[in-house]
């Protein structure tokens, strides 16, 4: 028997081009193999059977396999728990080697290990390389070697170790795919009467899901992150004055999904950046940078996926109720800025990054909610969740991770509704309801202005009155992280 084939398995890298495992598997004397895996130890968690992101991943992995058809191979499907799914689809193939990128998540680190495992007692070598960052680990780290807690000199010192070397696109070679006839031929020697075949491409209801057809922000799949990041690259240069105005077509890039499930490489935006530059690129590869400090955060520091990263904020006790968090996260606080990003969130299935901020902070600065609440709510209904950024972005708005805003730094939602929605067209558009108003009388509605009616408009009865008085509550927040009297607006 010839040991003559390497698998690529992939996972939060769903395309053929710049992916660093198929790079490295396609330079090595073997033929390749592609492999992706429906890992149901995480659908069963899912609670909605139309999840946006089960089906993102499906029709992103069908063009895919259509991609390797045309290559003459295909795209090896399987479902079920990938501790045994990969080992089990090296040893049909008699592959010698599994190649796959990266994930710094806990979760994922623990199921690699065990996959590592099982296919090294077997024989089959296992190798992981960088994909999802430019910097892993403690590439960059301080002087005695120790990972960084500040985002600042995280930064300068990733800028100064920045090369072409770290973001050269790494092209694959497609004659080095195996034929999907000889992936068939390999597996039907192996098949007896108690085994099974690969088995075709599942079907959404084979997985136990429905399509959802909820994709307001973006398509599935690499076709649509390479036009979407071209697109980009037209607006990219105004980026550092439109990024923070919700309503502002092209304000941000959009691609935030498309780097969650690997649609796009870290290395193709970093190229975009690095290639047209001005103060827009700049700014928006201060953004990404700030995505491979929080992958490190997570690498370096796992703690944070469960609990706070300044370990002493987990003694608080948070005073908020249950009920304002279910108002909260139905989008119905009586404050117009908090309301429309949630019902944004609530049927798009993704949330401006100022809006993230302010949602975030409302809950747990003026609602006084556990942010590990509004952690877990956004990561059940985010499109382009990635425990990561989710989880540092909380931490930074709560105050207890690193490098985050002080905790009596608080944001007054009336404010950040006048400067960065100052026409109210987002509040407009999210919230119908306050279409008769006017951008005046919207902003000033959590301080019940206007009183008691106006045009046939009662607050209470046509939109909520405010829940709680910001003014009271960022004193109360305050007290309950330490007593400190100081307070300072954003």
């Amino acid at each position: 028997m010839l040991y003559d084939l390497s698998i690529v398995w992939l996972r939060r890298d769903l395309r053929l081009e710049d992916n660093s495992a198929l790079f490295r598997a396609c330079r090595g004397s073997h033929r390749v193999a592609v492999m992706f895996n429906f890992d149901t130890s995480i659908l069963c968690k899912l609670k909605s059977k139309s999840d946006q992101r089960v089906t993102f991943i499906y029709d992103t992995i069908v063009e895919l396999d259509q991609q390797l058809r045309k290559f003459g191979s295909g795209l090896i499907v399987t479902t079920g728990d990938p501790v045994v799914e990969v080992p089990r689809i090296a040893k049909k193939l008699k592959a010698n080697a599994v190649y796959f990128n990266e994930d710094y998540e806990p979760s994922a680190k623990a199921r690699d290990t065990k996959v590592r495992s099982r296919l090294e007692l077997a024989g089959v070598k296992c190798l992981e390389f960088k994909d999802h960052v430019i910097f892993a680990h403690t590439e960059i780290c301080k002087p005695d070697g120790s990972p960084y807690k500040m985002y600042t000199p995280y930064k300068n010192s990733w800028l100064k170790r920045l090369g072409t070397l770290q973001f050269e696109a790494q092209t694959f070679e497609n004659e080095k795919l195996v034929s999907w006839v000889e992936i068939t031929n390999r597996v039907s020697k192996t098949v007896s009467s108690k085994t099974s075949p690969i088995p075709p491409m599942p079907t959404l209801e084979n997985l136990g899901f429905e399509r959802s057809k909820n994709f307001h922000v973006t398509k599935p799949g690499r076709k649509a992150a390479s036009l979407n990041l071209k697109r980009w690259a037209e607006h990219l240069g105004t980026y550092h004055t439109t990024r923070d105005f919700p309503e502002v077509d092209h304000g941000t890039s959009g691609l935030s999904v498309h780097l969650r499930f690997g649609t796009i490489s870290i290395r193709e935006c970093v190229r975009l950046a690095t290639r047209k530059p001005s103060l827009g690129s700049q700014v928006w590869l201060s953004e990404l940078i700030w995505r491979d400090f929080y992958q490190m955060i997570l690498d370096q520091f796992p703690h944070v996926a469960h609990g706070s990263f300044k370990k002493q904020y987990d003694k608080i006790k948070w005073l908020g109720s249950g009920k304002n968090f279910k108002l909260w996260s139905e989008g119905r606080t009586g404050f117009p800025i908090v309301d429309a990003g949630m019902r944004q969130l609530n049927q798009t299935g993704w949330m401006h990054n100022r809006l993230r901020m302010v949602t975030a902070s409302f809950l747990v600065k003026d609602l006084l909610v556990d942010w590990r609440k509004g952690e877990r709510y956004f990561s059940e209904r985010l499109l382009d969740f990635d425990l990561a950024a989710n989880n540092g972005g909380w931490q930074w708005c709560a105050s207890t991770g690193c490098d985050s805003q002080p905790y009596f730094r608080i944001f007054n939602p009336v404010l950040q509704s006048q400067r960065f929605d100052p026409e109210c067209k987002f509040i407009k558009r999210w919230l119908p309801e306050l279409r008769s108003l006017s951008a005046k009388e919207i902003h000033l509605l959590p301080l019940q202005i206007p009183k008691p009616t106006i045009a046939g408009f009662r607050l209470g009865r046509n939109y909520p009155k405010p829940i709680v008085s910001h003014s009271v509550q960022k004193l109360l927040a305050v007290k309950m992280y330490d007593g400190s009297p100081r307070v300072f607006l954003d």
